[in-house]
């Protein structure tokens, strides 16, 4: 196994987001690694459309994301991790990469959200533009249905 001395988890409090913290936060852990907890608040995600804003004020969902964020730095600092955080709000492919230029990690974590080719070109997004925009490893994590229906039973 490879050995990393700087990881990147990057979370977003969704099933793929906390399947990739978990993972990552072993990897990590494993390697004795710096650990930095990147949470991007996506301002696209404030809105349906150009023209419509969500009835969340910007201000309580900067808040929200905030909070999760120092929720997940304690819990991973209670999982033996170093974890710094890092809150950031703009396009997740922007900042994620903008971060790597900064923190030069040897990994990056990423959860992956399964959507359909109308969704991606609905939201105007190409999520595949940040692995071109990376030169470090990145570990792309999928949320497995049965660990999900273990966890209910």
């Amino acid at each position: 196994m490879a050995s990393f001395k700087r990881v990147l988890l990057c979370y977003d409090a969704t099933r793929e987001g906390r399947q990739a913290l978990c993972e990552g936060a072993e990897l990590a852990r494993q390697s004795r690694a710096q650990t930095h907890l990147l949470a991007v608040l996506d301002r696209l995600d404030q809105r349906h459309g150009a023209d419509a804003i969500t009835a969340v004020p910007l201000g309580s969902a900067e808040q929200a994301a905030k909070d999760i964020l120092d929720e997940s730095v304690t819990r991973l600092r209670e999982f033996g991790l170093e974890v710094t955080g890092h809150f950031v709000v703009g396009n997740p492919i922007d900042e994620i990469a903008r971060c790597c230029n900064e923190l030069k990690p040897d990994l990056v974590v990423l959860g992956h959200h399964r959507r359909g080719m109308f969704a991606r070109w609905w939201d105007g997004r190409d999520d595949k533009r940040l692995l071109d925009r990376l030169s470090r490893a990145v570990l792309v994590v999928h949320a497995q249905k049965d660990i999900e229906a273990a966890a209910v039973s």
